[in-house]
């Protein structure tokens, strides 16, 4: 059973014990793909996950410079075969990749702090902000994950998503923010802002998966937290 959680881009929160507990009943094994919460915030092995997936390019590096990912398996049986496999395949990273990654995990506490304070913060104010319709934050009371996610986070991440009037504010709020920088990667120290209908989740489009023309993504950095309310202001002014 493979499950994201929080899922992207619609924050969405899963019950990974109870999902670990289906799988093992069905005699599967459950794969959570961490990224958005990283170790830091979320251990989906102690919650009875078997195998904890991390694209290493976020939150792990920290700073938009490496591109790697990561499999951590509680059965060290199990990771034996995975690691033959990336042996046998050859799905390696090198030396300095993996040495960017290291460094990165070194701060990933401190960042991870950063990223939440200056999300709750982003998120009170879009909240509250007449040109926003609705924002999707796991930190959110009314957040229908709002209550497994505090039991299974240590803190709701640095990853905001809004709901627009329609379409064209979407875009609109992407073109005009300034530090809020247009990209798709996330989880770096520098904010960026996307419209996932038209960027990384474009070949979703016409299928089940196809996410709202409304929806802008946020990835809230480590910046001055007025500084980052201030390019919003503006963008949404």
């Amino acid at each position: 059973m493979w499950c994201e959680t929080p899922t992207n881009p619609l924050l969405n929160i899963s019950d990974i014990a109870a999902l670990a507990a289906i799988a093992h009943d069905a005699g599967a094994l459950l794969v959570v793909d961490n990224t958005f919460a990283s170790s830091y915030l979320q251990q989906p092995l102690t919650l009875g996950a078997d195998v904890v997936v991390h694209s290493t390019t976020k939150y792990m590096g920290g700073h938009s410079d490496v591109v790697g990912g990561a499999l951590v398996a509680a059965d060290p049986e199990l990771a034996g075969r995975l690691a033959y496999h990336q042996n046998a395949l050859g799905g390696v990273a090198g030396p300095f990749d993996a040495w960017l990654v290291l460094r990165g995990i070194k701060t990933l506490a401190v960042r991870m702090d950063r990223h939440c304070s200056n999300a709750r913060r982003v998120v009170d104010y879009l909240s509250n902000h007449a040109g926003v319709d609705q924002v999707l934050y796991p930190g959110l009371p009314e957040h229908p994950g709002h209550d497994i996610a505090s039991k299974q986070m240590k803190d709701f991440g640095g990853m905001v998503s809004v709901l627009m009037s329609d379409e064209a504010a979407a875009v609109g709020l992407c073109n005009r923010a300034a530090l809020f920088t247009l990209g798709e990667s996330l989880g770096g120290v520098e904010s960026l802002i996307e419209h996932p209908a038209r960027m990384t989740h474009m070949s979703a489009a016409g299928s089940p998966l196809e996410v709202s023309p409304r929806l802008v993504r946020l990835s809230v950095g480590i910046e001055s937290i007025e500084d980052l309310l201030a390019d919003l202001e503006q963008a949404l002014g």
